[in-house]
């Protein structure tokens, strides 16, 4: 299984710099996770937007989604020639805001471009030669975290999220947890709606995933993979865009 870093920077793209999203790739199939702005562009150096597998999003703030309206008109209106309509997994109020910018026509349109899964709790689906599992993350609106499975090897990805347990059972023995570390220093627990990189570092070693990888790092963190470090004895790393990472 591979795992292609597309973009990790938050909140907003810099130059060489999109936000999140990832390719995750084994055998013949391909999953795009996340379309942070600026992604697409970043993804067609891997693979032709008309031959992904399925879309995957973590929730709907626009530096994880923005891209899917690029990637609608894409797919409906240029020259690519997809099979059939995408499948796209997303959270339970994302379709309202694709039509809200796309126009109330996209009711009727959206359903041609995308095969739309609608997540709500804890579910799984197989597509082609990789496995789907996410559930529900503490971020102060509907977001999940994924678990892909391919290969014997698996990538854990906490998409937004305050520390929370269904993280750690997403992560359980993972070969790499992707996970992100919005915060050098947490607020006060009622506001809590990302990681701190000692807090990806405890839910690593909890979940007894084998190595870390640092994602949507906030940009005022000095030395993230040194503090997570000191509290996750496994390989820690920073993603960075174009980065490829082959698991097995």
């Amino acid at each position: 299984m591979r795992l292609t870093v597309l973009g990790a920077s938050t909140p907003y793209p810099r130059p060489d710099a999109p936000c999140s999203g990832y390719l995750v790739q084994h055998g013949r199939t391909s999953v795009w996770v996340d379309a942070g702005t600026g992604t697409l562009a970043e993804l067609q150096r891997h693979v032709s937007l008309d031959s992904l597998d399925a879309i995957w999003i973590s929730h709907a703030h626009a530096d994880h989604s923005a891209d899917l309206l690029t990637a609608y008109y894409a797919l409906r209106f240029s020259e690519l020639a997809p099979a059939g309509p995408v499948p796209l997994i997303v959270p339970p109020n994302l379709v309202d805001r694709l039509v809200t910018f796309l126009g109330p026509g996209a009711v009727k349109t959206l359903p041609k471009v995308f095969d739309i899964t609608q997540m709500g709790g804890f579910g799984e689906l197989v597509i082609g030669d990789l496995a789907l599992e996410w559930g529900p993350v503490d971020h102060g609106m509907p977001a999940y975290a994924l678990r892909i499975t391919g290969g014997g090897a698996s990538v854990a990805y906490s998409g937004d999220t305050a520390p929370c347990g269904s993280l750690v059972e997403l992560a359980a023995g993972a070969t790499l947890l992707l996970c992100e570390a919005g915060y050098d220093v947490a607020p006060p627990s009622n506001g809590v709606v990302h990681c701190t990189p000692e807090d990806a570092a405890r839910i690593a070693t909890t979940a007894g995933a084998h190595r870390l990888l640092l994602t949507h790092v906030d940009a005022g963190i000095a030395d993230a993979a040194g503090r997570a470090a000191k509290s996750f004895a496994g390989s820690v790393g920073i993603a960075i865009p174009g980065q490829v990472i082959s698991l097995a």
